[in-house]
């Protein structure tokens, strides 16, 4: 059965993305995520110095079946994602001390670029292709129906974890609508809450 979401982003895709470069093993990189100390404040430098924008914020993101290394745990971060052209800038900052890659990444002394993201529409195909080429899974979880994520154990300097993103569901739709934002963004309302995933 076709779903209407999901042919909406297939479209989407299809036509923003032709002809751009991409990994042999992943396709192209759609996501660039940065681990913060203070969300509010990349949120600001970003848009006002940078020009990217407007964010979508959101200080407590609904993950569910949250796993870190085979373990069940409650994390509790903040959110926010904006665009510049195709690719979706991620800023990321851990409210409490469940374990993570981002608190590696941090108690490691690093911050700033930990992470890029691939997007799926067939996310357990793409998982078992990647598990079975080698690649390891460390964390988990799912943001929305049929919004799930995996990072992968490919940590060699900072911002080489890949993460991979199903975009299948309405995870996928809200991140088609901030890229549309960006389009015509003329830098007013430069932080703005997430979309309501449960409508999309």
């Amino acid at each position: 059965m076709n779903d209407p979401g999901r042919l909406r982003f297939k479209a989407f895709a299809t036509d923003h993305y032709k002809g751009i470069p991409m990994s042999r093993f992943f396709g192209q990189i759609r996501q660039a995520g940065y681990v913060v100390p203070d969300i509010e404040a990349a949120m600001d430098y970003w848009s006002r110095v940078l020009g990217v924008g407007p964010f979508f914020y959101n200080p407590k993101v609904p993950i569910r079946n949250y796993r870190y290394r085979g373990q069940s745990y409650e994390p509790h971060n903040s959110v926010a994602l904006a665009n510049s052209g195709p690719l979706q800038i991620e800023l990321i900052q851990c409210r409490n001390a469940v374990p993570s890659m981002y608190k590696d990444f941090t108690e490691a002394g690093h911050s700033g670029l930990q992470h890029v993201a691939y997007w799926t529409s067939d996310y357990d195909a793409d998982l078992e292709r990647l598990t079975k080429q080698g690649f390891e899974p460390v964390m988990s979880g799912e943001v929305g129906e049929r919004g799930r994520f995996i990072y992968f154990d490919t940590h060699y300097h900072p911002g080489t974890v890949i993460e991979l993103s199903e975009v299948a569901g309405p995870k996928g739709e809200m991140f088609r609508l901030i890229r549309e934002a960006s389009e015509a963004w003329d830098g007013k309302d430069p932080v703005r809450p997430f979309p309501d995933l449960s409508t999309l």
